[in-house]
């Protein structure tokens, strides 16, 4: 008697983690308290929708609504085993994802999930947050500008000022670089009156006050110190050129060239394993006051004026760059090639050459002398014409370096003033600079919302609410993979072990700070097998590898996340 046989295969791969991770930040429960759908709505919740679809993101780099659907159809009984209730493949159509990045786009909601997705979050993983990072980027896109719109032309970080685009802004927890706040707005607005919505979200989420709000110069416009301030926070941020003058920094820095100021030096530890100094500086203070609200507010500020070593080196170097490629273009004004204008008037020259100055931002460290000579040129005989000489006027072009001008402009690179309302028991002059130099710890964030595994650019989404909602959606992606890869780094840091098995061609190599993507890189290529023969239905997993079930351990994952797939499966194709 012969038996059919009948097999199918579904890929598994890290989707268990990733249902788990965010089963466990809550984040479908929350979506579905703070977002209500309407009474149409059947099938999976629109959290739980919401999740399998983030999970999809993480899993294949692609955000494409018109992609989802096919791929859950090919992993139906991992979704169900994943999520513990049935799941069609028509959960994740086109037009019920829409819908979905529809509410996110719905600010007032936004705010209320995110502040309640902050406080789980803190609890959960028991986040103690005393630093806040605050920066902003832009994502361009092939899209339509109209009047008032969220698409429009503006300074581009992407370097594609040619393109319509959406700005975010994330306030990010240190040290792990967790988002706390996201806003979308339009492209073409300006950073500076961005932080103080952002830092009112961080407020609201967070629910502390006296934290250290970190950013750059447009950070520390007076509006915001002042905010900060009057909330009980303290900032610390570069200043621009507009809040210090170059020339208040010369009346800073004259003591320092006068020998009356001294200097406290700033030690990291470098790559040997040695303190290295990185920088020097010192500290003014200053009383500042201001109106808010009909009342009036005043607060100790310090001023830090700080001399970056690395800084004033390359700057230097780049200096010298440049005062020898403006020197080699100011001598060529005058050389005589064919085809070459030549000048044959001093004012002319003289434009030509102070634009070269001004090219390379060197005005008053060269000394232009242009001198003026007649020569006389002899014309030889020709058609009848006579044998002759003309007098032609010739212009000379000499240059040279001021010397005591570029010895004082050498010296000035490299400082820089910082402000501070902390106070120096709190942070001292070394500890904010170093506390500054990370102001890279919010790039990672960035990197991962608009490159792998997130993608924001290109956004094939032309309309406002769903560009709103998905840049919304991702920055949840943002938090899950933060918060995974800080949970493992805090494990191995308090084991003190190192995690094998992450690099492809290298299975020794150890790190005791993998990123969530190479965790998650580790489990591709597990499989949920369907196996029928005689009308009776095996179920067979990929078995999990050492290094698998420890990075699960890690995780604070049970084996049991993919184990379940198989004992749970009663219903299988």
């Amino acid at each position: 008697m012969s038996k059919e046989l009948a097999i199918k295969t579904e890929p598994v791969d890290d989707i268990p983690i990733l249902v788990a991770s965010a089963e466990r930040m809550g984040i479908a429960e929350l979506l579905d308290q703070h977002f209500t759908v309407d009474s149409k709505w059947q099938g999976l919740s629109l959290g739980k929708m919401l999740t399998v679809w983030l999970s999809h993101i993480l899993s294949e780099s692609d955000h494409r609504l018109n992609q989802v659907e096919g791929w859950a159809e090919q992993r139906l009984e991992t979704l169900r085993g994943s999520l513990g209730e049935a799941v069609r493949a028509l959960d994740f159509s086109d037009d019920r994802l829409a819908r979905g990045l529809e509410l996110l786009s719905d600010d007032e909601r936004w705010k209320a999930f995110e502040a309640a997705l902050n406080q789980r979050s803190l609890r959960v993983y028991r986040l103690k947050p005393e630093r806040v990072r605050i920066d902003t980027t832009s994502s361009s896109g092939y899209w339509q500008v109209t009047e008032d719109g969220l698409f429009q032309l503006g300074h581009s970080k992407d370097h594609r000022p040619d393109l319509p685009q959406l700005k975010v802004v994330l306030a990010t927890l240190d040290p792990m670089g967790m988002p706390v706040a996201t806003q979308v707005v339009s492209g073409n607005k300006a950073d500076d009156p961005l932080y103080i919505p952002a830092i009112d979200a961080v407020r609201q989420g967070v629910g502390e006050r006296g934290l250290l709000y970190i950013g750059d110069c447009k950070m520390m416009s007076f509006q915001t110190r002042r905010h900060l301030a009057a909330g009980g926070d303290d900032y610390l941020g570069p200043f621009s050129s507009v809040e210090v003058s170059a020339a208040a920094l010369d009346g800073f820095l004259e003591a320092v060239w006068t020998g009356k100021q001294a200097l406290k030096s700033v030690k990291r530890c470098g790559a040997s394993g040695k303190l290295e100094k990185i920088a020097e500086g010192f500290e003014l203070q200053e009383t500042l006051t201001a109106a808010l609200d009909d009342r009036e507010i005043s607060w100790q500020e310090r001023r830090l004026v700080i001399h970056s070593l690395a800084h004033a080196k390359a700057a230097e170097a780049g200096l010298n760059r440049r005062l020898q490629k403006a020197q080699e273009a100011l001598q060529d004004l005058t050389q005589r090639r064919q085809g070459k204008p030549v000048f044959s008037e001093v004012e002319t020259l003289r434009q030509a050459a102070q634009a070269v100055l001004q090219r390379y931002d060197l005005e008053g460290l060269l000394r232009v002398r242009i001198t003026q000579r007649v020569q006389a040129r002899p014309l030889r005989k020709y058609a009848g014409r006579p044998a002759q000489t003309r007098l032609q006027p010739q212009l000379r072009l000499s240059v040279q370096r001021d010397a005591t001008a570029i010895q004082k402009t050498v010296r000035r690179l490299g400082w820089r003033v910082y402000g501070t309302n902390c106070p120096a028991s709190q942070l001292a002059l070394e500890q904010a600079v170093l506390a500054y130099r990370e102001e890279y710890l919010v790039e990672p964030c960035f990197g991962r919302l608009k490159g792998k595994p997130l993608s924001l650019p290109p956004m094939y989404l032309a309309d406002e609410r769903h560009a709103t909602g998905l840049t919304r959606l991702l920055s949840i992606g943002v938090r899950l993979l933060t918060l995974l890869e800080h949970g493992v780094r805090s494990q191995l840091a308090k084991s003190g072990e190192k995690l094998r098995g992450l690099y492809a061609g290298n299975p020794t190599r150890a790190t005791e700070r993998p990123t969530t993507e190479a965790l998650l890189r580790a489990f591709k290529n597990i499989y949920l097998n369907f196996v029928t023969v005689g009308g009776q239905t095996y179920h067979h997993l990929t078995p999990l590898s050492k290094s698998q079930r420890n990075i699960l351990r890690l995780l604070d994952l049970p084996i049991r996340t993919y184990t379940r797939l198989d004992a749970e499966s009663e219903n299988p194709p």
